[in-house]
């Protein structure tokens, strides 16, 4: 970046939270570029804005108590790609958004305003959500997409308040979001960081807090994937999952680095590894994760989705170090946008690996992990005995979630379809005797368990192995063949 400045307030912008500044915002993001680049101040005070286009060159830079507002009005949005956003950028090099200041979306507001057109007549019935009363997801804008740009730096901005995703880069390559804090609980569909087919990110020193997933990876189309991905030293709150691979996984995501990373208060998983839509998951590591007040600590999931090819790969995943305690009721109720309850009754969900009939899960390692159980399953609540193994569903096509099969038939791991399973050194704890046994592993081949520690729990047959092979298991554990 060059050192020349540009402050709006010299291109007419007024910090006064009324006046609609995006031409003047524009005006100086324009101008930057066209004399090859510099930072264009936002300073002090409030600043009302549509969505303005940042371009090559350009550093957006937000001074302490500078707050960059979206607008309430649809009217005031673009789109160039998918989505509407505040800030958007398409096809530029070397930009970045930086400093101590914030950019607020006023999402709840926005998208209440979009629900009212509904309303008056102004949007096709085919755009509303009717089962939730609200105007679809690609509707409401973001307030950052970057789409098919390269050398992005975000770094120290608070992000508050987005009508749907806070942040999307798509397609992108060499990115660094640093030191960014999240703070969406303002409607639906708050994900915190959306990584979409995009190679050499660097995601470290985030703190998130989101209404939906909180750092998610996605892959939109067959043609691209998430490539040499690092995410370090993060904090994570989400009313979904904390760290998610999918759902959406068309072409993939591999070379996958995750470390130091603290969870609280999430409904669904602290860790969501899925591929449903026929992509690769390659060489994902994973080390030193403590999560707690989660609902559901590990999944793993290859799917089939997937209308027009195969069912995709999913291997080479190692996971250690890591601690979690599973909550008994809900993780993100202080939340004021909570995750949708599910539409059955049910016990605690155990961790699970799971493939389909003919396309395994391969090569997992898990190593040094302690997950703690509330316990307390209850066979008059929801029941699953192991007489009815079979009749866990398959949901091959169903969309990835950690309670997607209902009733599971373990408290602490549910591992199905699978070839290539280490476990060493894992301590699960349960507080409250289960009805259920610790582990199930059905369909599974070449499992390797050393040092595993089960507390807690009441039952002799800890271990049930059904249609297994090439198994090998401390003699000191209690295994029911079934």
């Amino acid at each position: 970046m060059l050192s020349q400045d540009y402050n709006i307030l010299d291109f007419g912008a007024k910090p006064d939270a009324f006046t609609l500044n995006t031409s003047f915002i524009q005006s100086a993001i324009d101008a930057a570029s066209q004399n090859g680049g510099g930072r264009v101040i936002i300073p002090s005070g409030r600043f009302l804005s549509g969505s303005i286009l940042l371009k090559t060159g350009v550093e957006l830079h937000l001074l302490s108590n500078a707050v960059l507002l979206g607008s309430t009005d649809i009217r005031d949005y673009k789109k160039l790609h998918r989505w509407k956003a505040l800030v958007m950028a398409d096809n530029q090099t070397n930009i970045a958004i930086t400093g101590a200041g914030e950019i607020d979306g006023q999402g709840r507001q926005l998208a209440l305003h979009i629900d009212s057109l509904f309303y008056a007549g102004q949007i096709d019935s085919a755009d509303y959500m009717f089962a939730e009363k609200r105007p679809k997801w690609y509707l409401r804008p973001q307030i950052i997409e970057f789409v098919k740009c390269r050398d992005i730096v975000v770094r120290n901005v608070t992000l508050r308040n987005a009508a749907c995703w806070v942040q999307t880069y798509d397609q992108c390559h060499n990115i660094t979001i640093d030191s960014v804090t999240v703070n969406s609980d303002a409607y639906w569909n708050n994900d915190g960081i959306d990584i979409q087919d995009c190679h050499n990110v660097r995601i470290l020193h985030c703190d998130i807090n989101s209404a939906d997933d909180g750092i998610c990876l996605k892959s939109q189309s067959r043609d691209h994937l998430c490539d040499s991905i690092s995410i370090t030293d993060c904090k994570v709150r989400s009313s979904a999952s904390a760290i998610k691979f999918g759902a959406v996984s068309h072409g993939g995501f591999r070379n996958v680095i995750i470390d130091d990373i603290r969870i609280y208060d999430t409904f669904r998983s602290a860790l969501a590894i899925e591929c449903v839509d026929g992509g690769i998951l390659d060489n994902v590591k994973v080390k030193n994760i403590y999560a707690v007040n989660t609902g559901n600590a590990i999944f793993i999931r290859l799917g089939d989705r997937n209308e027009k090819g195969s069912a995709g790969l999913l291997k080479n995943i190692s996971i250690t170090n890591m601690k979690v305690n599973v909550a008994s009721g809900r993780p993100d109720d202080a939340y004021e946008i909570r995750g949708p309850e599910l539409p059955f009754f049910h016990n605690t969900f155990p961790s699970s690996i799971t493939g389909i009939p003919g396309h395994p899960v391969e090569n997992v390692t898990l190593e040094n992990i302690e997950i703690n159980y509330p316990g307390r399953g209850n066979n008059g609540i929801a029941n699953m005995p192991l007489s009815r193994l079979k009749d866990v569903p398959e949901n091959e096509a169903a969309y990835p979630e950690f309670s997607m099969f209902g009733e599971l038939p373990a408290w602490g791991f549910y591992v199905r379809h699978m070839d290539g399973l280490i476990m060493n050194n894992i301590r699960l704890n349960i507080q409250s005797p289960d009805y259920r046994p610790a582990l199930i592993f059905d369909d599974v081949h070449h499992l390797d368990i050393h040092s595993m520690f089960i507390e807690g729990d009441q039952k002799l047959n800890k271990i049930i192995l059904h249609n297994t092979s090439h198994v090998n298991i401390d003699k000191e554990q209690a295994v029911l063949k079934m």
